[in-house]
């Protein structure tokens, strides 16, 4: 079984870029993924300005606090101030442009003035509580690169910059195929041997929120023909094919076969608990990806494997998931693969859910991450141990 590490290198070296670009306007850029770097055609601030309200004058026009100097202007934010005359101070106010001739803003709270003229108390250096030109962002530079996934701040500094329309990658299309004479519907009624399919939901789910368009090609029974013929059109429609089920080596487990006979399969089975029939490689040249059908098992498994591959193949510059430390309340025997235990942090350090089966979906539910335990490495109580919180998956 290849281990987890060598399996995502293996499927991050034979991804490429498979999402083409368009315009769009920028309230509609959250989440998407800039096809090219935003750069400033401005100075942010455009103009040196005031950091608070008060008066701007020259230092070399203070003579002490019993000097009074006559208030020239008011230069309130938005209206262009006119050239400081000298031996004056200027009203001004948070955020409205410093006047020319002017090199220092003393704080009100440090002056006293009749409305015609004011005393400075304490007078500050020259540059003291003015913002320069360009203190933010100069004009040519580069203020977020290619690949990178738009968050709510980051349409706010592009607007800051007058930008209206972003360049970004067209979302992945991932197809996704859920195998299984077993699975039904909810809402409809189940019979004995029957499952709802709870795979389908979980899939869905983390593309939406990964950025990526869902195709939804629906459950497939266990009869190659059929597996075949979704197979080869998911292969036309989608830049990607994620299934679930069929991968392992039951009888009635047909999708490792039917992708062979269409495309090739790189690799099969890693060494990760759970997760372990996990299969990668391609159906007529479109990458392939197919999950074990227990749903913890694709739960992790999309997360840990499948995540970094899809997230390159949309053309997204991500770092790889950093887990934090926690106390391990818990002992557990190490094995032979890798394995995620469900487990809840909190002040005294991470529980593990009791029941760790591969179907028990509820593991996930309660807690809010996953251990990481090393190949042969035992976990002793007390000890501090590497924990993935799912937040960090976003």
């Amino acid at each position: 079984m290849m281990r987890v590490t060598d399996a995502v290198a293996r499927l991050r070296e034979s991804a490429r870029v498979l999402a083409g670009s368009e315009t769009v306007e920028l309230k509609a850029c959250l989440g998407r993924v800039l096809a090219g770097d935003v750069v400033s055609g401005i100075h942010v601030p455009p103009a040196d300005n005031s950091a608070m309200d008060g008066y701007a004058l020259r230092v070399q026009d203070w003579h002490g606090p019993d000097h009074a100097l006559e208030i020239s202007q008011r230069v309130t934010a938005g209206t262009p101030p006119q050239p400081l005359l000298e031996g004056t101070a200027a009203r001004i106010f948070t955020g409205a442009e410093i006047p020319v001739g002017a090199d220092v803003v003393v704080m009100q709270e440090k002056c006293k003035s009749d409305g015609g003229s004011v005393l400075i108390e304490v007078m500050r250096e020259a540059g003291g509580n003015i913002r320069p030109k360009g203190q933010d962002i100069m004009r040519g530079a580069t203020v977020l690169k290619s690949g990178h996934r738009l968050r709510a701040q980051d349409l706010g500094l592009i607007a800051s910059l007058g930008i209206a329309q972003v360049s970004v990658r067209q979302r992945l299309k991932v197809a996704i195929i859920s195998t299984g004479a077993e699975l039904v519907e909810p809402g409809e009624e189940i019979r004995p041997g029957q499952i709802y399919n709870s795979n389908r939901y979980i899939l869905e789910a983390l593309i939406e929120k990964w950025g990526f368009e869902v195709m939804d090609f629906g459950i497939t029974p266990d009869d190659p023909n059929i597996i075949s013929e979704v197979m080869a059109k998911a292969s036309r429609e989608a830049d990607a094919i994620v299934t679930t089920g069929g991968v392992s080596v039951g009888e009635e487990d047909h999708v490792k076969a039917v992708v062979e006979s269409l495309g090739s399969i790189d690799f099969w089975r890693i060494a990760i608990k759970p997760g372990k029939p996990f299969a990668f490689g391609d159906v007529n040249g479109t990458p392939f990806l197919g999950l074990p059908g227990n749903p913890v098992s694709a739960l992790v498994t999309a997360l840990v494997i499948a995540r970094p591959f899809l997230f390159d193949c949309q053309g997204i510059r991500h770092a790889d998931v950093v887990p934090v430390r926690q106390r391990a309340l818990f002992d557990m025997k190490g094995s032979g693969r890798q394995v995620y235990h469900r487990i809840r942090t909190g002040v005294d350090g991470a529980e593990i859910f009791k029941q760790q089966s591969s179907g028990a979906l509820y593991s996930t539910c309660w807690g809010d991450g996953l251990a990481v335990q090393e190949i042969d490495v035992d976990i002793v109580r007390g000890e501090l141990i590497n924990v993935v919180p799912y937040v960090l998956f976003n």
